[in-house]
């Protein structure tokens, strides 16, 4: 397959980047050595191969979601600069 001219101004559109006439020629003979470098790549035997999702075969284990209480309401609080009983105060930044 050969990069023509109207396929660079329609991948260009597509990025929604501008290029100008003198880079056009250059962009046609990148993307067809990159088109080039593909199709040697799908001559590969590739039936043995397994399918990649990550890269290293660890397998995550989770861990079960407790919901436990480590620090109180008084803890939390202590730093605060401006509290009630139960909550932080914070300087209003939006006005309606």
């Amino acid at each position: 397959m050969n990069i023509d001219k109207e396929t660079i101004y329609k991948v260009a559109d597509l990025a929604r980047i501008e290029i100008g006439e003198h880079e056009v020629e250059d962009l046609q003979a990148d993307m067809n050595k990159i088109l080039t470098f593909m199709e040697k790549l799908n001559e590969l035997d590739t039936t043995a191969v397994e399918p990649l999702v990550y890269m290293n075969p660890e397998v995550n284990i989770w861990r079960e979601d407790v919901v436990i209480q480590e620090l109180t309401v008084a803890e939390g609080l202590k730093n605060a600069a401006v509290h009630n009983e139960d909550f932080f105060f914070v300087p209003k930044i939006l006005d309606k």
